[in-house]
């Protein structure tokens, strides 16, 4: 067997590991039950892929992100190893292909989508595979204190029945709280505790919060004292464009990006990011999955996400070569605003929930009882159009809630190249051509250009077919689709649109069943989660000690690179002081009300600047409220 240092080293061409990845891979070599918490950029992916190869048999890697599987699948690919995916609106017989060479021949990785890894056909070969590592990607999706809950999640545990004994788990996330992380392990059925993790804190990365009115010009100032590639998010997609238009104004060679783009232009955008022919790539949060840039100097965000989570991770962004970078979120009180709108909109009346699940039958035309396991091309746009649900964002939120009620999963946009396989023999086909002469030239060209177009399927690109001959595509896409109909081929056309996937038969709307339990914990999670990501934004602390706090590291020290830190040398308020002289203020005043001096003096000297700054903040924030001159608990 080979050593995870040989393997690093023929495959990749590193001769170490970074922090914690062999210690996470000689546990899954031992057999043990694994979660491994690294931040974004924290090579993740090498502690999976390196015991896997190490051991004899196939590793089935669980993951909800598309994009980001089809991505490893091809750097898999690039280093000569073995791996395929199956996800959503792939069809039946590629399914079939990609399951029978992971059952018979020698395929090392299958990516699965965690819907699909739940169905009969996959559960049925997967008895007949020789599988050696489960690995779980973005594994905080498996609990509901996360902020990215998935039904399909909760079924993983169930294959380790189909498993070996001895096959570990290995659970991976850049993003969970200390509940999040208990959850993981009790919902994927650890055998025993054990967890590596690595430290949240970014000593490289100087995280700072702004309070500004116009947002781009402050971008601009930001992106011009900083050199070097950078990252601006927002969170609309006209915006991205916009934003981009007004850079290029100032001399910064930028562009745009948004799920909304084709696949050929997403593809360019990033490419030309990666190789800095753009220095700045302005996008909504469908940028920088699987993207591994280290150069990343800048990270602005226009418009603040609505959970911590969502920021660290695409903050993290910046400075993955360890040298000094910064995340800068630019705030005002059209945010607060704006967040906490975004957070009732998210939760509809559970009528709306059933109207858009009753639309969604009319629209793919289901039969009550049909549809189970069933992939669709989804456009929400022209949904909405068609059934007049005039708020699109109301009715992404209806879909969100029918998806962590296991009723359905929605894709984001994911581009399926176009495939063909001949399926008769080459005598066959030639006879096909003799009597059908007005399409044998489109024969010949499709078996000269892609010659293994007889042992397997193969990727092709209509439009340079259609080029080469003279014809236009839609004409040829016509023709290809007769010879399919004809059962001389199998021809798939390419698809490039969100997948919705129907994980239950549908039901009559009135019918539906919703937990409400769940769905007002849920509720409450969410509101906590805007409550924190407002409070990063206003709180007058260290912003580096708050998002430590956040993610369970309570000893979090000042960073003293923060906009905090470096605007208050001498009035840095740690998370747990905070805390503590909070309690005691809340304790003085629920015998009477104080004025701000009385609770000044209460306590020592040297701390009083930090309680005068404090008391400030607890009453902006409404904790404590001021009436004539004296304060009280609100």
């Amino acid at each position: 067997m080979p050593t995870p240092h040989e393997i690093l080293k023929q495959y990749w061409g590193f001769n170490n590991f970074r922090a914690l990845q062999e210690d996470i891979i000689q546990s899954v070599l031992q057999g043990r039950d694994t979660l491994a918490l690294l931040p974004t950029g924290g090579g993740k992916s090498i502690c999976f892929q390196v015991p896997a190869l190490c051991m004899e048999g196939v590793c089935i890697v669980v993951s909800p992100l598309i994009a980001l599987m089809k991505d490893q699948v091809y750097n898999l690919k690039k280093r000569g190893i073995t791996a395929e995916a199956i996800f959503s609106g792939m069809h039946y017989r590629d399914i079939d292909r990609i399951l029978d060479n992971a059952a018979y021949g020698g395929l090392k990785f299958l990516y699965l989508s965690p819907e699909r890894l739940t169905t009969e056909l996959v559960q049925a070969r997967i008895r007949k595979m020789n599988i050696n590592l489960l690995a779980i990607d973005e594994a905080h999706c498996i609990s509901q204190w996360g902020y990215d809950f998935r039904p399909p999640y909760l079924e993983i545990a169930k294959i380790r029945d189909l498993l070996p004994k001895s096959t570990p788990i290995l659970a991976l996330t850049a993003t969970a709280t200390s509940e999040v992380v208990e959850d993981i392990q009790v919902k994927l059925a650890f055998r025993q505790k054990n967890v590596f993790q690595k430290s949240f804190a970014r000593a490289n990365l100087a995280y700072v919060v702004v309070v500004v009115d116009d947002k781009v010009k402050k971008a601009i100032d930001i992106i011009k004292k900083v050199p070097g590639t950078g990252v601006v998010y927002t969170r609309n997609r006209k915006k991205t464009k916009d934003i981009a238009y007004e850079l290029n104004k100032q001399g910064i060679v930028a562009d745009f990006y948004h799920a909304g783009l084709t696949a050929e232009e997403r593809s360019k955008k990033q490419e030309d990011w990666i190789n800095n022919k753009i220095r700045i790539i302005v996008s909504t949060n469908a940028f920088g999955m699987g993207i591994d840039k280290p150069d990343v100097r800048s990270v602005v965000h226009i418009d603040p996400p609505d959970n911590l989570e969502a920021y660290f991770q695409e903050a993290g962004r910046g400075g993955r070569d360890e040298k000094k970078a910064y995340a800068v979120l630019l705030y005002n009180e059209g945010d607060k605003e704006s967040l906490e709108r975004g957070f009732e909109m998210s939760f509809p009346e559970l009528k709306e929930v059933r109207q858009v699940y009753r639309a969604l039958g009319s629209y793919f035309q289901l039969g009550i009882g049909s549809g189970e396991g069933e992939s669709y091309d989804f456009d929400l746009i022209e949904f909405c159009k068609t059934y007049r649900f005039e708020d699109q964002l109301k009715a992404l939120s209806c879909l969100k809630i029918l998806e962590q009620s296991g009723w359905l999963t929605l894709s984001e946009s994911v581009y399926i190249p176009s495939n063909v396989f001949v399926t008769v023999s080459r005598e066959e086909l030639y006879n096909f051509q003799i009597k059908h002469k007005d399409i044998d030239l489109t024969v010949k060209a499709l078996t000269r250009a892609y010659p293994n177009v007889f042992h397997q399927p193969v990727n092709i690109n209509e439009k340079a077919m259609s080029h080469f001959l003279k014809m236009r595509e839609d004409e040829l896409v016509l023709k290809l689709q007769y010879l399919d109909k004809e059962q001389i081929i199998q021809y798939t056309h390419f698809k490039e649109k969100p997948q919705l996937t129907f994980l239950k038969e549908r039901m009559d709307a009135e019918n539906l069943s919703f937990d409400h339990q769940l769905y007002k914990f849920r509720k409450e999670r969410q509101r906590y989660r805007i409550e924190k990501m407002i409070e990063y934004c206003e709180a007058p602390r260290c912003r580096n000690a708050m998002l430590l706090a956040y993610f369970g590291q309570k000893d979090g020290k000042k960073c003293g690179t923060c906009d905090y830190c470096l605007a208050n040398p001498e009035e840095q308020i740690s998370t747990e002081d905070f805390e503590r002289y909070k309690e005691k203020i809340a304790f003085l005043l629920k015998k009477e009300q104080l004025s701000m001096e009385q609770i000044v003096e209460s306590f020592a000297t040297t701390r009083q600047a930090r309680i005068v700054k404090m008391l400030e903040y607890l009453l902006d924030e409404g904790f404590l409220v001021k009436t004539h001159g004296k304060i009280s608990l609100k």
